[in-house]
């Protein structure tokens, strides 16, 4: 026997198909321009991740910046190690504690992440601008929800 379906549920899975339609091209064009950047040099949206992270938490350690990205070492190996390679990122064993690994960007590296993050945040404030501090407010409050149940 199949299951009845009422048009209120038809409709709610619409919208939040529409919803998620929304969402994910909304994340595309957030992230078009910096992956046409990565492309050029042969990285991908993970090295951003990473550089963006490090950009904003010099001196993270890499336990750290696993536990920020929810990523596991083995994830986080090859892209780190590539940023490595190429003078985008440094280690230095940390000065209080000598097993730790300490990463900041180089100057490379910063002019790289600015690069990439900073037209993405112009397109937020050129939206926000547009929307207006109450759809902002909304905004941030849907994003902080999702983050609280992922």
């Amino acid at each position: 026997m199949a299951k009845k379906v009422n048009m209120v549920d038809v409709s709610r899975e619409t919208e939040l198909n529409r919803a998620l339609e929304l969402f994910l091209f909304g994340y595309r064009s957030v992230t078009a321009e910096p992956d046409r950047i990565l492309e050029t040099r042969g990285l991908q949206r993970v090295h951003h991740r990473i550089l963006y992270f490090v950009g904003r938490n010099p001196g993270i350690p890499v336990s750290g910046l696993l536990a920020l990205l929810a990523v596991t070492k083995q994830a986080l190996n090859a892209p780190l190690r590539q940023l490595l390679e190429m003078d985008l990122v440094d280690s230095q064993i940390s000065k209080m504690d000598g097993r730790v690994r300490e990463l900041r960007l180089t100057r490379q590296g910063a002019q790289l992440e600015a690069s990439l993050t900073g037209g993405q945040r112009e397109l937020l404030n050129s939206v926000f601008d547009h929307v207006g501090t109450k759809a902002e407010v909304a905004w941030r409050s849907v994003m902080e929800r999702l983050l609280e149940n992922g």
